[in-house]
């Protein structure tokens, strides 16, 4: 069955995700390698307690949504399905790794996000979902997501909301030569393009 994602890890690089929401706390990624609250470094990856996954604009283990965006994407990605609580996500049973590298204004640095990219390729992520981007490359940024296609993950990300064509008008990280890179655009409800969404 499609809508299952069984099996499936999908790290949420975003503003974060609410762990508490009732809809997505059935289907979150669990880093069974780490022991809850007792300050050290299990898996030796670097982070202290990332039970659930990072955020790294605060460098802590709490990745809570400050923001709303990323509970969003999270909740379209894999919300528990049948249970009579908000909405159904795409696939039901998908574990999401809460990934927080902007802020509750909704901006942050490249750098973090190059973190996050690492991070959940190091983490094993089959894939991430990256509804972010801007004008500007980054060699770094693109050397991580080259090394996450080296370990067969795929990296899903928006074309941007600038309503223009993004091969004449480069939007990043949806514009890298990199194989393993799906860009997604949006559509209204007659199908056609939506007038936010670039293409």
């Amino acid at each position: 069955m499609l809508t299952r994602g069984q099996g499936v890890v999908v790290a949420v690089i975003d503003t974060g995700v609410d762990y508490t929401h009732e809809d997505l706390l059935p289907n979150l990624w669990r880093n069974t390698k780490e022991i809850p609250n007792n300050g050290i470094k299990k898996n030796k990856n670097g982070y202290v307690d990332d039970v659930i996954g990072w955020d790294f604009v605060n460098n802590d283990n709490n990745p809570m949504d400050d923001n709303g965006h990323g509970t969003g994407m999270a909740g379209v990605i894999g919300a528990k399905a049948n249970n009579a609580q908000g909405i159904s996500g795409l696939c039901w049973t998908v574990k999401m790794m809460a990934l927080k590298y902007l802020d509750s204004d909704g901006g942050g640095y490249t750098a973090n996000a190059t973190d996050a990219v690492r991070y959940a390729t190091a983490m094993n992520a089959t894939m991430t979902n990256n509804s972010w981007g801007g004008e500007g490359a980054s060699v770094a940024l693109q050397n991580a997501i080259q090394d996450a296609a080296t370990h067969n993950q795929l990296f899903v990300t928006s074309s941007g909301n600038n309503s223009v064509n993004i091969d004449t008008n480069p939007f990043y990280p949806a514009n890298y030569p990199i194989n393993n890179i799906v860009c997604v655009g949006a559509s209204g409800v007659s199908g056609n393009l939506a007038s936010f969404s670039s293409f």
